[in-house]
């Protein structure tokens, strides 16, 4: 059936973001992924406007004798590879957010979740690439910086990288129905969501946490560099922009300032409790130097070290966590504020 390009812009203007005329073109990759990520955070919805001509075309030569080139390999896309890039760390900071608690998550969870992210924006349109050496590469760069939430961007560069490498055409595919499409949509879309909603329903007040600090960790990460932090806000604040112009609210330039003090403020709460927590675990009062953190950290350890604590593992065990998570988050705080911090 002859797909309408008429058919495709209403579809774009109706359900856009939910990818509703990407699964229409049998677009399914490109379709979850805008169902993911609401149509790129908006931006990638409203470039389209000027591809859609290019997708029906696309569409309509798929469904004629197929010429899938043989052996060749398809053009450098800078703009597919920053997809991956950015899209990669998406996933990787709703992992974070979702499923940090799981044992390995560094090693396993994250790297997938990554890698996973890569791929899906290497299988937009008639490309894909090649899934085993893209994982594998996520895998061996998941040690770097381990333990921390920065380890999600060098794990998604060289992803990103290894699926570039190996981009290829799809092979020809018989049609399938739209049931076992829309089914298997929905079952990766719930494997997405799933995660993250169980958190935010069965565990809100530490998953609000958790945002806040993975949120903070992400924009810290462009604290070196003004003008990247300055775009990586505007791209942040762009969905809640776009949907305050369809609602017809004025003064979004106006608000700018009040938007991002709102946002400051909700990460900086939940980054303030977390610090006054840790001072307590150490017995330490606000504003402790270096010196008194790292003194009061290497008695406790010594304290409450399992070994030391035969009679009593369980509370031994539970302090011990407790005074590392403590000086870990002490440790994260004076590193963002640097040395005169």
């Amino acid at each position: 059936m002859t797909k309408s390009l008429l058919v495709t812009y209403a579809l774009w203007a109706v359900g856009g973001p939910a990818g509703l005329h990407h699964l229409y073109l049998g677009r399914d990759s490109h379709a979850l992924l805008w169902m993911l990520t609401l149509g790129g955070g908006g931006l990638g919805w409203l470039w389209e406007f000027w591809l859609l001509p290019s997708f029906v075309a696309q569409a309509n030569r798929a469904q004629g004798p197929r010429q899938t080139p043989d052996q060749q390999t398809p053009p450098v896309s800078l703009l597919r590879f920053a997809a991956q890039i950015i899209v990669g760390i998406y996933f990787g900071l709703v992992a974070l957010i979702s499923l940090s608690s799981m044992a390995n998550f560094y090693i396993v969870g994250l790297p997938l979740a990554v890698g996973l992210g890569v791929l899906l924006v290497a299988a937009v349109g008639n490309q894909t690439s090649d899934t085993k050496n893209t994982l594998v590469t996520a895998f061996l760069t998941s040690p770097v910086f381990y333990g921390r939430p920065i380890a999600i961007l060098p794990i998604s560069v060289a992803a990103s990288i290894t699926a570039q490498k190996h981009r290829c055409y799809k092979a020809a595919a018989g049609p399938e129905t739209l049931s076992v499409r829309l089914y298997r949509l929905g079952l990766a879309y719930l494997v997405f969501t799933g995660p993250l909603a169980y958190s935010a329903f069965c565990n809100t007040a530490a998953t609000l946490s958790d945002v806040a600090e993975t949120l903070g960790s992400f924009l810290g990460w462009f604290s070196f560099f003004p003008l990247l932090g300055r775009l990586m806000e505007s791209v942040l604040l762009l969905p809640y922009r776009v949907w305050r112009l369809v609602v017809g609210e004025r003064g979004l330039s106006s608000g700018y300032l009040q938007e991002w003090e709102k946002l400051y403020e909700f990460v900086q709460s939940f980054q303030d409790e977390k610090r006054q927590l840790a001072y307590q675990v150490l017995g330490l009062s606000d504003g402790a130097t270096k010196e008194e953190i790292q003194r009061n950290y290497q008695e406790l350890v010594k304290t409450w070290h399992p070994d030391h604590n035969l009679h009593q593992p369980k509370e031994a065990q539970r302090h011990f966590l407790e005074i590392q998570a403590a000086y870990e988050a002490l440790s994260q705080t004076r590193k963002a504020r640097g040395p005169g911090g």
